[in-house]
Order: C-alpha cells, then structure tokens, then sequence
C-alpha cells in the first residue's frame, strides 16, 4: 500500500553496517532535542537483537514476537538483514500525515519496498571507507571475524541508486557528517 497523501517526507537513511548510520541519526536526535524541533522525528525500531548498552536504542522482539506483529500488519516497513528481523511501526504513518517528517534507520536491500510505498521519500546513503567500516565493526565486537568479513564484502556489493540520493560520507568525525545530514534534514519545508 502506498502512502500518498502524507504531508510529511519520509527520510530513509541506510548504509553498510557500520557505516555510522546510528551516529549520524543520534547526532540529528541530540541537535534536534536542543532545539526542540518537533516537525522532525525518528523513528523507533524493533529489532530480533537483544537491548544494548551502546548503539542504537530499539525495542527488542523475540522471533516469535516479531513474526506475530509482523503477521498482524503491525509493520509499516520490515525487512531481514544480518540474521535479524527489522521492523518499523505504523506510527509512522501518523506523523507523516501530520506534516511531521520521519527519519528511518532502513536497509539498502529494503529500499526499493520503501520507495514504493512512501514514494516521496528523501534516501540518504551513509558510507565509509572499507580501511574504516572494518575498525568500527572490531570496536564494536559484535560479529566474528567471519561475519566482520562478510559485512565489508556486502558493503560493496549493494549499490543503491536514485535521482534524489544523498551520499554522506563518514569517513571522519561525527561532527562533520552529522552537520551534513543535519543541513539535509533542516532544508525539509515545514507543513502548511
């Protein structure tokens, strides 16, 4: 189902694991909160992972939970990647509605199933240096050295392409890319 009536712009930033997506978002989320801008919200995600101290603040699910709200259309947006189901409430649906623009943590293979049904939407590409994704996702200590190789080799190989890309790179500090992907978002028109 498509959601073309919506007022709002749907923001969908995706990138290789890795890639600093979560920092970019949480620099927008600590700059907005300062400025107390209510026109621009990010939305939640559920995902299969366990909770963590450091990342990305989600809601966990259970596979068994996930696949009953995932059954009961309970997901604007769902996809799998890495092992793990993802998912993204109605909700967003509301604010976009609402006039309020929604940031998304999606997926590039996802991408497609996004622009379909939010055919407005704003794709912003987070990338990084191979030299850098592999340090970050040993930081990170997450994934084994198999899967930390296979993540550097999907990086590659899932090129997303579209007239109205925005390509952020985050090879250095947050500062720098999270002032870029700030500029993308505070140029979004207000509603009427």
């Amino acid at each position: 189902m498509q959601i073309s009536d919506a007022v709002g712009r749907l923001v969908y930033v995706m990138g290789p694991s890795g890639s600093g997506k979560d920092s970019v978002i949480n620099y927008a989320r600590d700059h907005l909160a300062k400025t107390r801008n209510r026109r621009i919200v990010i939305a939640q995600r559920y995902i299969t992972r366990p909770p963590e101290v450091s990342g990305e603040i989600h809601i966990a699910l259970s596979p068994t939970c996930f696949a009953a709200r995932q059954q009961a259309g309970g997901f604007a947006l769902s996809w799998q990647a890495n092992g793990l189901n993802y998912g993204i409430g109605h909700e967003i649906d509301d604010c976009l509605r609402a006039g309020r623009h929604v940031i998304v943590n999606g997926s590039r293979a996802h991408f497609p199933a996004a622009m379909e049904r939010y055919p407005t939407s704003l794709p912003v590409l987070v990338t990084v240096s191979p030299i850098i994704l592999q340090a970050r996702l040993l930081a990170r200590g997450r994934e084994s050295p198999h899967e930390i190789a296979s993540r550097i080799e999907r990086a590659g190989n899932l090129p997303v392409e579209h007239p109205a890309l925005k390509v952020i790179h985050n090879d250095g500090p947050i500062s720098s890319s999270g002032d870029a992907f700030l500029a993308l978002i505070q140029q979004l028109p207000a509603a009427d």
